[in-house]
């Protein structure tokens, strides 16, 4: 049996991969320390005979016995990951170095959740892989962005230097159920703030753009990306057609039949303008496209928050 471990397995994404791998037979092995993760998450897997949940900051070594690592372990949203910020640093870089000494000791192989904020306030777009980045060192979310730079360094070297079998995945804006209530990213907030007809925060114009990759694609691509050979990466993931921000606060009022007004406020610090992944790489060599257009995983989300927000019951 595949022995797994996932790090941020309580997480939005994490809780979808032991969903997914447990369903392929594999034993899973959730680390987490709820920081950003949710016990809720998973609550459903814990009488499964295959799921094992390990409570543990990554920033400390973890001595388990396995195949596989799935390293998702930082919180992924700004208001998350800017209220520690040395916490990410340290999450980012001590995490990472032990996960890559287990994933040494026990030859198992790695893979890295980094990000597309790696390309920080991209001058080059789409982004390609082999674009470096136009990231602020000093800024407030550098904690984020360079921590994950980082990260992907120390996988290369761990590679190049202990030949460590690895794979590195840059992933951009991912929604679907399971995505916290309060984590400040772009359709959480919206599809919340209209639920409760309050209006909805755009900031900056909402020219600015992003893509959206509902999580089941994502989650597959991950997969996919585990059992290739021969590649390790890095390896964008995401959907490549792109909206902007204000057509994605409109479509939700008008999904959600909402009352709720647009208002602006002033853009973030170091904010990227355009954001969209240049996916051609991943259909090359996994095969994979995002299958799920934007309006449908925009409704399997708004049932989510609509339960959790406990709407269905008082309409």
């Amino acid at each position: 049996m595949n022995r797994v471990l996932i790090t941020g397995g309580a997480g939005f994404l994490g809780s979808h991969l032991c969903d997914s791998l447990l369903e392929k037979g594999a034993d899973v092995i959730c680390a987490d320390n709820f920081f950003s993760g949710n016990k809720e998450n998973i609550r459903h897997l814990l009488a499964h005979p295959y799921f094992e949940l390990i409570r543990h900051d990554m920033i400390h070594p973890l001595f388990v016995e396995v195949d596989h690592i799935y390293h998702l372990a930082c919180p992924a949203s700004p208001i998350h990951y800017q209220y520690n910020a040395i916490k990410t640093v340290k999450t980012n870089v001590m995490g990472t170095i032990n996960m890559l000494g287990l994933a040494k000791r026990t030859k198992a192989r790695i893979l890295l959740a980094s990000s597309s904020e790696v390309y920080g306030d991209a001058d080059v777009h789409p982004q390609p892989e082999a674009y470096w980045g136009n990231v602020n060192p000093v800024g407030i979310r550098s904690c984020y962005d360079e921590g994950k730079r980082v990260a992907e360094t120390l996988m290369m070297d761990y590679y190049r230097q202990n030949r460590v079998d690895i794979k590195i995945v840059r992933i951009f804006n991912t929604y679907g159920p399971r995505m916290a209530i309060d984590d400040g990213r772009v359709i959480s907030n919206f599809i919340v703030q209209a639920l409760r007809g309050e209006d909805l925060t755009v900031y900056g114009d909402g020219s600015q753009t992003r893509s959206f990759c509902y999580v089941s694609d994502l989650i597959q691509a991950m997969i996919k990306m585990m059992k290739t050979e021969d590649f390790i990466g890095p390896l964008n993931l995401g959907n490549p057609k792109e909206y902007t921000i204000l057509e994605v606060a409109e479509k939700i009022v008008k999904l959600v039949n909402s009352s709720s007004k647009i208002v602006h406020k002033p853009l973030p610090s170091d904010d990227p303008k355009r954001r969209s992944p240049d996916a051609s790489l991943a259909k090359e060599k996994l095969g994979w496209e995002p299958r799920i257009n934007l309006e449908e995983g925009l409704l399997k989300t708004i049932d989510y928050f609509k339960e959790r927000l406990n709407l269905k019951k008082r309409k």
